[in-house]
């Protein structure tokens, strides 16, 4: 059973500190604010390293979000074979609505190798919305 979704609002300085969880888990970034390419790969590292096992990325520069997930997971192989089961899949969805980007995470954004029963909204903004996108997330 899927649990409630969590979510999670960054500055585009702050650093990502993982939820006190430790569940394997898709994160969806609602991108609001431009950020630095080194901010994307400390995030990004921070989510290979932790618990994420599928990313969405939606706003702002959602293919660089996206690209520096998947440099990030095969720069802790060493470029070696990724194990199936640490393989993060990745999407960026650039010209959809939020919306839809939602409703895809819930009904298609499955891991082939590990259940993932957590969604985190990771949310790079100076201004939280906490209410408005975890109701826009359980209308999907």
């Amino acid at each position: 059973m899927m649990r409630d979704p969590i979510y999670l609002c960054l500055s585009p300085d702050d650093p990502l500190e993982q939820p006190g969880q430790s569940e394997p888990a898709r994160f969806l970034l609602i991108a609001e604010e431009t950020t630095s390419q080194q901010y994307k790969e400390s995030i990004a590292k921070a989510l290979v390293r932790g618990n994420c096992l599928y990313f969405l990325a939606w706003g702002s520069e959602s293919e660089a979000w996206h690209d520096a997930v998947d440099a990030a997971n095969y720069e802790l192989f060493e470029s070696k074979s990724i194990p199936d089961e640490r393989l993060i899949v990745t999407t960026w969805h650039d010209d959809e609505p939020l919306s839809e980007v939602f409703l895809f995470a819930k009904k298609n954004a499955f891991h082939p190798e590990v259940e993932l029963q957590r969604t985190v909204l990771l949310h790079v903004s100076h201004v939280p919305q906490e209410r408005k996108f975890l109701g826009e997330y359980a209308a999907a």
